[in-house]
């Protein structure tokens, strides 16, 4: 089975934006949404969340799997084409791809599988030097009780998918919950 992109872009609407006629915007947001949802039978997942009110830097962002690299950057074109693109910046883009884990009995990638929960905590990830320098077994054990823990959550479903090489961080992971406090 070969392995998923997954892909995070986060996006910022210019806040002259809403200073449009309601009508323009109005346009606007159909436009791109038309977009998302023709692209959605591309796509093994392709979702957006909101991120108003809650980071200052972003409004929203689009949770892209797809079997395909070319899909992302086919996606990208369209909705730049849409008169909303003109009003965004994209602040974050994060880009990885699943892989059977070093750290578990897996030989083949992991498909990323969403349960469709409302809410979706994404960061990078980097270990640090110290990490590496520590002898494989150690750090064995270590993800060995992380894995166990993470395990006990069971309204947190995790998705982590590998960038090294792709991009700038080791690691993307993302946690879909039902409850953001839930994360904590």
């Amino acid at each position: 089975m070969a392995g998923q992109y997954v892909a995070y872009t986060f996006f910022r609407v210019d806040p002259a934006w809403r200073r449009l006629p309601v009508d323009e915007r109005q346009a606007g947001k159909d436009a791109f949404a038309e977009v998302v949802e023709d692209f959605t039978d591309r796509f093994a997942h392709l979702r957006a969340y909101t991120t108003t009110g809650v980071r200052p830097e972003t409004d929203f962002f689009l949770w892209k799997i797809a079997d395909r690299y070319e899909s992302l950057g086919e996606l990208g074109a369209a909705l730049n084409a849409t008169p909303l693109a003109g009003w965004l910046e994209t602040p974050y883009s994060y880009l990885a791809t699943t892989k059977a884990s070093q750290y578990t009995s897996a030989r083949r990638a992991r498909r990323i599988t969403p349960r469709n929960s409302p809410y979706l905590v994404v960061y990078p990830f980097v270990k640090t030097r110290p990490w590496y320098a520590l002898p494989v077994e150690q750090r064995q054990r270590a993800m060995d009780e992380h894995i166990r823990i993470g395990a006990e959550f069971r309204t947190i479903h995790n998705h982590t998918t590998y960038s090294f090489g792709i991009d700038d961080q080791e690691f993307m992971t993302a946690f879909e919950c039902d409850e953001p406090a839930d994360f904590m």
